[in-house]
């Protein structure tokens, strides 16, 4: 068994652009700013204060954890794979740190056939993780898997700091993005379904309540529910779980009802998915002018963003910006946030996102697919075809576009940022979208207008001619389009 120091530093540099700079350009140049310039800008409005004291008041939950940077030191088990997949593991958990509003010291990696059962990475090694937490000045561990309440409790006693695993800090900060309400009902589901086996007690508050001779004699007064306190709190827990459950199915329904209507309309829809960060709000922005939050951080995005959009050939579609997905997802929120993403399960077509600047991207599209089939598992199966995009070609090298369009000759490369590609992907949508497949020949009065504006909307119209009567149309439309229109058929001609 060996372990590995990684230089975090050479490895992941933090970002040091100003974010807030575009909305300050934005305003300079006369243009009114959308909702995510403005939640972009209050995102990064808050900064590290040097030597601030840690009781605060007067302030969110979300700027206490902002201002209150903590200091960690990362810890991995690589147990199978490469070198090269143990370290983008590991770098990829500094950004999660980082995105949570941590400050990464360092980072190790210990190669073992699998984590140790009590410590994670072994009790000989706990003591070295020991001197480089102190040497480093940290006040947190980090490890890179999921931790059991055992091994969570074992590690606090020997390092003396607090540790957190994986899922902690993914929940951690999908708590800090969720704006919705919707969105924060499924992250406190989730962080309830984590934290309920992982409940911790001390001394006295594990103690037994009774009274009479059982207490010592203290008789009346003395008598207590029966209950450990740690028992309270997770009776607790459990009836403050079923009461989310009840809510979100409640929200559930009104986007089933929401769906639904589009559905009666013949609308196709659209769901954009992919490994978080691949660049899906930006290219939700450049195919529909959205102006949603568009942030260089993991999960950025947790509340879903249905917009409509046109094909080029003028018919009509959704596009849903949906909640991004990470290597070993907690199943937490996979359960919790499952009604989400059905809307992924329901969708005409998948449009799946791939960062092409990763230095795995293939690994990120596997994690991707994992996560789609155990929502097509839950559909009977069903799940839409899917369309490969590899965004950020403007942020990989010649040889790693040579070697994706290799691995993936059917994707479409663009880059959302700057333009590229955008034309030619609303092409390939248009193509892959379901088409109406009945055909009509209607003679529509001039007073029935709006019907054929629906017939332009969810149609397709072939042919179009104005008449003395009315307008002449021969189209292609949905079978509850065609019984709609079907008064306004046509005499042969």
């Amino acid at each position: 068994m060996t372990e590995s120091r990684l230089d975090i530093s050479a490895m992941f540099t933090p970002r040091t652009d100003d974010p807030r700079r575009d909305a300050t350009v934005a305003a300079h140049t006369g243009r009114e700013p959308s909702t995510g310039d403005m939640e972009l800008e209050e995102r990064s409005s808050l900064r590290r204060v040097v030597g601030l004291s840690t009781e605060l008041t007067d302030i969110t939950e979300v700027e206490y954890r902002q201002l209150r940077l903590e200091r960690v030191v990362l810890v991995g088990v690589w147990t199978s794979g490469s070198a090269t997949q143990a370290e983008a593991s590991l770098v990829e958990l500094a950004r999660l740190a980082e995105t949570a509003g941590s400050q990464v010291l360092d980072g190790l990696v210990q190669r073992r056939a699998r984590p140790d059962p009590a410590t994670f990475i072994g009790s000989g090694k706990v003591d070295e993780l020991r001197s480089a937490v102190q040497a480093a000045g940290a006040d947190t561990v980090i490890a890179d898997g999921e931790l059991s309440p055992g091994q969570l409790r074992q590690l606090e006693e020997k390092l003396k700091v607090k540790v957190i695993d994986r899922t902690a800090l993914i929940l951690d900060i999908f708590a800090q993005h969720a704006r919705s309400r919707d969105g924060k009902a499924q992250v406190e589901l989730a962080q309830l379904s984590y934290l309920l086996p992982r409940l911790r007690g001390w001394g006295e508050a594990l103690s037994r309540q009774v009274g009479g001779r059982a207490a010592g004699g203290v008789g009346i007064g003395g008598r207590g529910p029966g209950e450990t306190k740690i028992e309270l709190d997770r009776r607790r827990i459990r009836h403050r779980m079923s009461k989310l459950r009840r809510e979100i199915a409640a929200m559930r329904t009104v986007r089933d009802t929401q769906r639904g209507s589009r559905r009666r309309n013949e609308t196709p829809g659209v769901a954009i998915v992919g490994y978080t960060n691949a660049g899906k709000s930006s290219l939700l922005n450049a195919l529909t002018d959205a102006g949603v939050l568009v942030e260089d951080a993991l999960f950025a995005t947790l509340d879903p963003t249905t917009r409509r959009a046109e094909t080029p050939d003028g018919r009509t579609y959704t596009l849903t910006d949906t909640v991004g997905f990470v290597r070993h997802l907690p199943h937490q929120l996979v359960e919790a946030f499952r009604s989400t993403l059905e809307e992924t399960a329901q969708a005409d077509l998948l449009v799946h996102v791939v960062d092409a600047s990763d230095q795995l991207p293939e690994d990120q599209i596997a994690a991707v697919r994992k996560v789609l089939v155990e929502i097509g598992e839950e559909q009977q199966g069903r799940m839409p075809p899917e369309l490969l995009v590899v965004n950020k070609v403007d942020a990989a090298t010649d040889l790693q576009l040579a070697r994706l369009r290799h691995l993936l000759p059917d994707a479409v490369f663009v880059s959302a940022h700057r333009g590229d590609g955008i034309a030619l992907l609303a092409r390939r949508i248009a193509e892959l979208l379901p088409n109406p497949e009945v055909e009509v020949d209607l003679l529509v009065p001039y007073t029935e207008g709006s019907l054929v504006a629906r017939i332009h909307e969810e149609g397709i119209v072939i042919e179009e001619e104005h008449v003395a009567d009315g307008t002449r149309l021969r189209a292609r439309v949905g079978p509850e389009l065609a019984t709609a229109v079907a008064t306004f058929t046509a005499a042969p001609r």
